[in-house]
């Protein structure tokens, strides 16, 4: 098995390097500054290329030979289409880390035909708020039979945001921009549904926002759902307003090791089926950088090595649901479905 990684220089890129070299996978890192890319690969034995992101053939050189290609490069809305459409023509399945609802919607409109046609897997998503929260609400789905709405809720606390992830939260898309499910396809809407959601093991309820979340763009597509929306927990006012580029350059790359162990995260998603029958599910972890590299990992493993559908597909349409989550759960994630 040979994988290639790019934005290994990135902050969530050198946790996947480490995912990647603690696994003792064949690996090469690719990108545009030789510099940063040997400093990723340092101590690994990791090969390095360099390639233009705007190069379409030398981008897809860089990932000749490899099984599988890692993207952790973001924003994806500006830099990820080149990299998927060079991992087609290169042969290899596709992995990505983005938690960027439209641009998950637009991967799965402009590469579905491309990637059948060439044999190979493109699964968006498989970071910490995307493959976790696409499997729980598949779960849920199994658990609830016919469902009208399905909402999932999320809640970070503790820890601190890259500078990646602040560049690629755009709060127009990520808050008035977010897209809900209904009548078969994808609307920006008003309200929420809810103002407050009760996490477990909180009280009171936990004040949320509707936000572009991503298993919005990805459940509809393995289950019947009449509407599904995404709801973020706590207080963002500070992102509605928007950052300054001056002020996010300013800041850490990252939040560092002890933080990065405080930081929590759960998903939670609740099914409302006829006549007010309710499942309810959960995910919780904590590192939600590091759990977005072991997900990205274990990812492209099972599609070289089970295989999977060719196209463009839903992390619970690539790999199973509980299957993963087991997995995850040698990581300290915990999840469970409850039917009430």
């Amino acid at each position: 098995m040979k994988i290639a990684l790019h934005g290994a220089s990135g902050y969530t890129g050198r946790l996947a390097v480490a995912e990647l070299a603690r696994r003792g996978i064949d690996t090469v890192l690719v990108g545009r500054d030789f510099s940063r890319l040997h400093s990723a690969a340092a101590g690994t034995g990791f090969e390095v290329r360099r390639a233009d992101l705007h190069d379409h053939d030398s981008l897809t050189a860089a990932f000749a030979g490899a099984d599988a290609v890692i993207n952790t490069a973001g924003p994806f809305a500006r830099l990820g289409a080149p990299v998927v459409r060079a991992a087609i023509a290169a042969g290899a399945h596709y992995v990505d880390t983005t938690g960027e609802q439209q641009y998950i919607i637009e991967v799965f409109d402009t590469f579905t035909g491309a990637a059948a046609d060439a044999g190979v897997t493109v699964v968006p998503a498989m970071a910490d708020d995307g493959g976790p929260s696409d499997f729980i609400s598949h779960l849920v789905a199994d658990a609830a039979g016919p469902m009208d709405t399905l909402t999932v809720a999320l809640w970070y606390r503790g820890g601190a945001f890259t500078r990646g992830t602040l560049r690629s939260l755009d709060p127009d898309l990520l808050f008035d921009g977010a897209l809900r499910y209904g009548d078969g396809g994808w609307t920006t809407y008003g309200e929420a549904s809810h103002a407050t959601w009760r996490f477990p093991g909180e009280d009171p309820p936990v004040r949320v926002s509707k936000a572009a979340l991503p298993p919005v763009a990805t459940v509809p597509r393995h289950v019947t759902v009449g509407r599904m929306e995404g709801l973020l927990g706590g207080s963002f006012d500070v992102l509605k307003d928007g950052i300054a580029p001056a002020v996010i350059d300013a800041l850490p790359e990252g939040p560092d090791d002890e933080q990065r162990r405080q930081g929590r995260w759960t998903i939670s998603v609740e099914a409302s089926g006829p006549g007010g029958r309710a499942v309810r599910g959960e995910v919780e972890g904590t590192d939600g950088y590091g759990k977005t590299a072991v997900i990205a990992v274990e990812a492209v493993c099972r599609l070289v090595k089970d295989g999977a559908t060719a196209g463009v597909l839903a992390p619970s349409q690539a790999f199973d649901p509980e299957s993963f989550l087991d997995f995850l759960s040698g990581h300290g994630v915990r999840w469970h479905v409850t039917t009430g």
